[in-house]
Protein backbone atom coordinates (compact mmCIF):
# COMPACT_ATOMS: atom_id res chain seq x y z
CA UNK A 1 0.00 0.00 0.00
CA UNK A 2 0.88 3.37 -0.70
CA UNK A 3 1.85 6.38 2.44
CA UNK A 4 1.27 9.73 1.18
CA UNK A 5 2.55 12.56 3.98
CA UNK A 6 1.95 16.07 3.91
CA UNK A 7 -0.67 18.12 5.23
CA UNK A 8 -4.39 18.21 4.35
CA UNK A 9 -5.26 21.57 3.18
CA UNK A 10 -2.65 21.87 0.48
CA UNK A 11 -3.62 22.07 -2.94
CA UNK A 12 -0.91 19.83 -4.06
CA UNK A 13 -2.19 17.69 -1.45
CA UNK A 14 -5.79 17.95 -3.19
CA UNK A 15 -4.28 16.78 -6.44
CA UNK A 16 -2.32 13.54 -5.37
CA UNK A 17 -5.24 12.59 -3.30
CA UNK A 18 -7.43 13.52 -6.39
CA UNK A 19 -5.62 11.18 -8.36
CA UNK A 20 -4.86 8.77 -6.32
CA UNK A 21 -8.66 7.83 -5.58
CA UNK A 22 -9.74 8.29 -9.48
CA UNK A 23 -6.59 5.44 -10.34
CA UNK A 24 -8.37 3.66 -7.66
CA UNK A 25 -4.70 2.71 -5.70
CA UNK A 26 -5.46 2.56 -1.56
CA UNK A 27 -3.34 4.93 0.27
CA UNK A 28 -2.56 5.56 3.35
CA UNK A 29 -2.39 9.28 4.60
CA UNK A 30 0.17 10.80 6.86
CA UNK A 31 -0.46 14.21 8.33
CA UNK A 32 2.44 15.24 9.88
CA UNK A 33 1.04 18.68 10.69
CA UNK A 34 -1.37 16.53 13.37
CA UNK A 35 0.86 13.49 13.35
CA UNK A 36 4.67 14.97 13.52
CA UNK A 37 7.76 13.41 12.11
CA UNK A 38 10.41 11.54 13.02
CA UNK A 39 13.63 12.05 13.09
CA UNK A 40 14.61 8.09 11.43
CA UNK A 41 11.62 8.93 8.60
CA UNK A 42 13.57 12.33 7.24
CA UNK A 43 17.08 10.75 7.72
CA UNK A 44 15.58 8.27 5.11
CA UNK A 45 14.38 10.57 3.13
CA UNK A 46 16.61 12.98 2.98
CA UNK A 47 19.50 9.59 2.40
CA UNK A 48 17.04 8.93 -0.79
CA UNK A 49 15.98 12.49 -2.50
CA UNK A 50 18.43 14.83 -1.21
CA UNK A 51 17.84 18.20 0.97
CA UNK A 52 17.19 19.39 -2.02
CA UNK A 53 14.41 17.79 -2.96
CA UNK A 54 13.03 17.21 0.76
CA UNK A 55 13.48 20.80 1.82
CA UNK A 56 10.34 23.44 0.40
CA UNK A 57 12.44 26.87 -0.08
CA UNK A 58 9.80 28.73 -1.84
CA UNK A 59 7.51 28.26 1.12
CA UNK A 60 6.96 30.73 3.19
CA UNK A 61 8.05 29.09 6.48
CA UNK A 62 11.31 28.71 5.11
CA UNK A 63 11.44 32.35 3.88
CA UNK A 64 10.36 33.91 7.29
CA UNK A 65 13.49 32.25 9.25
CA UNK A 66 16.53 34.82 9.49
CA UNK A 67 19.43 34.42 7.39
CA UNK A 68 21.28 32.77 10.92
CA UNK A 69 18.45 30.35 11.06
CA UNK A 70 18.42 28.84 7.45
CA UNK A 71 22.36 28.97 7.48
CA UNK A 72 21.94 26.70 11.25
CA UNK A 73 19.52 24.28 9.35
CA UNK A 74 21.71 23.45 6.53
CA UNK A 75 25.00 23.49 7.98
CA UNK A 76 24.57 19.98 9.14
CA UNK A 77 21.66 16.95 8.09
CA UNK A 78 21.18 16.82 11.82
CA UNK A 79 20.41 20.22 12.07
CA UNK A 80 17.86 19.90 9.19
CA UNK A 81 16.16 17.40 10.65
CA UNK A 82 15.54 19.22 13.45
CA UNK A 83 14.64 21.72 11.86
CA UNK A 84 11.91 19.82 10.09
CA UNK A 85 10.65 18.13 12.57
CA UNK A 86 9.55 21.66 14.38
CA UNK A 87 8.73 23.32 11.22
CA UNK A 88 6.94 20.57 9.30
CA UNK A 89 5.63 23.06 6.53
CA UNK A 90 9.11 23.02 4.98
CA UNK A 91 8.63 19.64 3.66
CA UNK A 92 8.07 19.82 0.31
CA UNK A 93 4.65 18.05 0.08
CA UNK A 94 3.61 15.41 -0.80
CA UNK A 95 5.88 12.70 -0.23
CA UNK A 96 5.02 9.46 -1.35
CA UNK A 97 6.30 6.35 -0.29
CA UNK A 98 5.99 3.56 -3.05
CA UNK A 99 7.80 0.40 -3.57
CA UNK A 100 9.87 1.85 -6.06
CA UNK A 101 10.41 4.38 -3.70
CA UNK A 102 9.88 8.43 -2.97
CA UNK A 103 7.71 11.03 -4.57
CA UNK A 104 8.78 14.11 -4.01
CA UNK A 105 6.09 16.76 -4.71
CA UNK A 106 3.20 16.13 -6.86
CA UNK A 107 3.82 15.16 -10.99
CA UNK A 108 0.83 14.03 -12.69
CA UNK A 109 2.56 11.73 -14.91
CA UNK A 110 4.72 10.13 -12.60
CA UNK A 111 1.60 8.92 -10.07
CA UNK A 112 0.17 7.44 -13.61
CA UNK A 113 2.58 5.19 -13.06
CA UNK A 114 1.52 3.98 -10.35
CA UNK A 115 -1.88 1.96 -11.52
Amino acid sequence: MLKIYGIKNCSSMKKAFDLLNALGLAYEFHDYKKQGIDAETLKKWLDEAGAELILNKKGTTWKKLTEEEQSNALASEDNLIQTLITHTSMIKRPVLVTEKGLMVGFDEARYQTLK
